[in-house]
């Protein structure tokens, strides 16, 4: 977690009290049948990262239902009409509860004048062009895209009509906010009727930062300081360094698989926290590729052992496993991946390839283990499992790998 040196006086973590923390701070280590606290559940993780591939179901979906499988699609969206949440740019666009607000004015500021200056975001609109459709949103209500007409001026593939870049550019600072999405559609209001308020609550940036470094620290359980910064990517390197100095953090270091230590910040409560954790559920969970559980690749490997990368946008030919692989995750190991796709035409949830972990035995009880959790997502998904691709795909892969 840190190339720092050691200091052989901190609180020494070993791999696997690491990996059941790590899993516990993550609504991962207990089974996903708990009370439909579905706010509570987003405000553990921090953020709900939102992507708009819908492979079985999308990445925000299959990520609540991971951890709560009375979950269905599109349930987050309530919270978001009613202002649990609302929709911002964390690493990436997420949904944040709204509690955080009062000290993201930051993040709004930031990105908003990143926005302002990047050539990639210069609509060129005039400013008149800009407030007719502010105008239009404050008049009309919440408007799409759809709702206004431009041509992008370039034939590039990734080009944007200039109404859509004026539009996120009003997004990213807080000018506008999503009010609501339709079929994934997000819908723009006035920032002023979405939040509760367009100040910060009078917070300096320090305490804004402490704020976001506070929270970081406190869902990740255990962090070197970059990461405690690329949690929520709103505060400085200075910022967590300036923080981490003021705050009672304990010093720790980790065990990672392969048998190395690493420097970490942890919890003042940490050793309480060691004290509570259990084995954790033995269930067996298909994982989305943007679970914040393993969003950081090498954090994964360096702390499980598994190496993984998302494949969606490297060419067929040089993909190691595919297009929309799931790390398999069983008690608090990978034991596998898994690739699957959605026919939706036939109303079945395909098995496309599979690839055991070494080392990681397929016994009868681990395969029935794995058959009834994707029996579970392909239900999600509206879907049923394809016997015949399970077969071939799975059976066929462990008899190949059998000695």
């Amino acid at each position: 977690m840190s190339a720092q040196p050691i200091n052989r006086h901190s609180l020494a973590i070993s791999n696997r009290q690491a990996r059941r923390l790590w899993l516990a701070a993550h609504d991962l280590a207990a089974p996903p049948t708990g009370p439909a606290d579905l706010p509570g559940l987003i405000h553990r993780l921090g953020f709900l990262q939102i992507d708009t591939v819908r492979n079985i179901v999308r990445a925000h979906d299959h990520i609540l239902w991971s951890r709560l499988q009375r979950y269905r699609e599109g349930m987050v969206w309530g919270l978001l009409r009613h202002r649990h949440l609302f929709e911002h740019f964390t690493h990436d666009a997420s949904l944040i509860p709204m509690d955080v607000y009062p000290m993201w004015q930051r993040q709004f500021d930031r990105l908003g004048q990143r926005a302002a200056n990047a050539a990639w975001y210069r609509s060129g609109l005039t400013q008149e062009d800009i407030r007719a459709i502010r105008d239009r949103i404050k008049t009309e209500g919440p408007l799409s895209t759809h709702a206004f007409e431009s041509r992008p001026r370039t034939a590039e593939m990734w080009a944007r009509p200039p109404h859509k870049k004026a539009l996120e550019q009003m997004w990213y600072a807080g000018e506008l906010a999503t009010s609501h999405r339709e079929n994934f559609v997000k819908y723009y209001d006035l920032g002023e009727n979405v939040f509760p308020t367009r100040q910060a609550n009078g917070a300096s940036m320090r305490e804004q930062a402490d704020f976001l470094c506070d929270g970081a620290i406190d869902r990740l359980w255990i962090a070197s300081a970059g990461e405690v910064r690329r949690f929520w990517d709103a505060v400085t390197p200075g910022e967590v360094a300036n923080w981490a100095g003021r705050r009672h953090l304990v010093p720790a270091r980790i065990e990672g698989a392969d048998g190395r230590w690493h420097a970490c910040l942890a919890v003042p409560d940490i050793e309480s926290r060691l004290a509570n954790i259990t084995a954790g559920s033995t269930r067996l969970r298909i994982i989305n590729p943007f679970d914040p559980a393993i969003r950081d690749r090498r954090r994964l490997q360096r702390l499980f052992g598994f190496e993984y990368r998302n494949e969606m946008f490297v060419p067929p030919a040089e993909r190691r496993w595919g297009y929309y692989v799931y790390p398999l995750l069983e008690g608090a190991r990978f034991v596998g991946r898994i690739e699957l796709k959605a026919v939706r035409r036939e109303g079945l949830m395909r098995v496309a390839g599979f690839w055991p972990e070494p080392r990681v035995r397929w016994n009868a009880a681990r395969l029935d283990r794995l058959y009834a959790e994707l029996r579970r997502f392909a239900r999600l998904g509206g879907l049923a499992l394809d016997p015949i691709s399970l077969e071939a795909a799975v059976e066929g892969r462990l008899q190949a790998v059998s000695p």
